[in-house]
């Protein structure tokens, strides 16, 4: 077997972790509350839209701007079991601790 066959079929095997996490910037203490079907990939995905200046989250976007990428931190903030659950329970699942956190920690949401 190959080993780029070999690392898809572990990529494949892995277990995915949904759950909610906090972009911060360092420097103002603003969070940003989020949710994710799979928490492994989700950094570099609001980074690269964050680079690109094209989040869709205006105020994180201009924090970004001002700051820099040095002055945030991504953090999982929370794993949200949904393995046993259907779609539409997944998701809302995944809202309602998204809405906790972000009452918890006064920040703002994404997604």
């Amino acid at each position: 077997m190959s080993d780029r066959k070999a690392l898809l079929r572990e990529y494949k095997e892995r277990k995915v972790e949904a759950g909610i996490y906090a972009v911060r910037c360092v420097p103002t203490g603003a969070v940003w509350i989020g949710a994710a079907p799979d928490l492994s990939n989700r950094q570099n995905g609001v980074w690269f839209s964050l680079r690109l200046g094209s989040h869709r989250e205006k105020s994180l976007q201009a924090a970004w701007n001002s700051h820099g990428a040095d002055a945030f931190v991504f953090e999982a903030v929370e794993a949200v079991d949904v393995a046993d659950l259907d779609g539409a329970m997944r998701a809302s699942k995944l809202k309602d601790r998204r809405a906790h956190w972000i009452a918890t920690l006064n920040a703002t949401g994404l997604n």
